[in-house]
């Protein structure tokens, strides 16, 4: 098998195409999986991304990317390359290039269950896989996303009917929307940071329909939106931005959650089990289906994966990346 992708000190190059695939330094071409700052970073010369994940890296990065729909076939030098629906979040893909009839796919970052709010994922035949593996142990197996929901409106219910604003901690980009299409909104208002309201209006503009929230600014008057959800990045979390709803009770949603030990170094009252991220089943799963004959894994757990994955039969191995920096990445 010929190699259809090189791992560079720059990021995954196809020689065939002169261009890189989610580059960690700046590059002439950078074929960008979706808006993440790990994954899309300024500095290239043309960047070419989905028609849904554009919108954001224009706002994240302040530039104009070049746009292909899922599924569309576009040459670039010797190489046939589309994009396909990676589950991450909206507009996220997977890289397909073929070069001489040898498919290599690049996942990004992905999940395999629907949420309701991005494409689902889509396998891709193939004959060598680049993928994550963020949460490659046993021990990271999801609850389904409507289990996790309940979850989330008991304890958001619970607190609203004691006075006290619930903060829920979630990556600004992606997951803080997927909780605003699963928690009911009838229980209160949800309130959003900064952040989240600004990517909020992105994805808006662009037609994505997302439940009425509130932005936190600096004349809200808290104390008229008791009950509430709160919804901001991790970092806001025991800040003085917080400080100004009072007593509070404090969540943190992410795949991290399964481990006692990251949900006592958060200091969070509740920790909710939902990631944006494949799980164990669903890392072997879309593997499987890929068909693929060598794997290379990215970041995550990646030697134990590799290693289960060569003693049940896969040729796997681990390639150095600087991917796995967003918030939800870095335990």
């Amino acid at each position: 098998m010929g190699d259809v992708l090189k791992f560079t000190e720059n990021g995954i190059f196809c020689p065939a195409g002169g261009f890189h695939i989610d580059p960690w330094r700046p590059v002439e071409r950078a074929v960008i999986t979706h808006g993440h700052a790990d994954h899309a970073r300024p500095g290239h010369q043309h960047y070419l991304c989905t028609d849904v994940a554009a919108p954001v890296i224009r706002h994240r990065l302040g530039v104009a990317p070049e746009t292909l729909r899922f599924g569309e076939v576009r040459q670039i030098g010797a190489a046939r390359v589309s994009l396909h629906p990676a589950g991450h979040l909206p507009g996220s893909a997977q890289v397909r290039v073929e070069v001489g009839g040898e498919v290599w796919v690049v996942s990004g970052d992905y999940k395999v269950e629907p949420d309701g709010l991005c494409e689902s994922f889509e396998p891709i035949r193939c004959h060598a896989f680049i993928s994550e593996c963020t949460f490659g142990l046993p021990v990271f197996t999801w609850a389904p996303q409507a289990v996790v929901g309940r979850q989330i409106n008991d304890w958001w219910a619970g607190n609203a009917a004691a006075g006290r604003v619930s903060i829920l901690g979630a990556y600004s980009l992606g997951k803080a929307q997927r909780l605003m299409g699963l928690v009911d909104s009838g229980i209160g208002p949800i309130l959003t940071h900064g952040a989240v309201e600004a990517t909020n209006a992105v994805l808006r503009a662009q037609g994505l329909a997302l439940p009425a929230t509130v932005p936190v600014t600096p004349e809200l008057d808290v104390k008229s939106h008791a009950g509430a959800l709160v919804i901001a990045p991790p970092a806001a979390l025991g800040s003085a931005w917080a400080r100004r709803f009072g007593p509070a009770a404090t969540g943190f949603a992410s795949g991290w959650m399964a481990l006692r030990g990251v949900r006592r170094r958060r200091s969070v009252d509740r920790g909710f089990v939902l990631s944006d991220h494949a799980d164990w089943p669903g890392l072997l799963s879309a593997i499987r289906e890929t068909g693929a004959e060598s794997i290379y894994f990215t970041h995550g757990y990646t030697d134990i994966f590799a290693r289960y994955l060569n003693e049940s039969g896969w040729i796997a191995q681990v390639v150095p990346t600087e991917f796995g920096t967003a918030e939800e990445d870095a335990a």
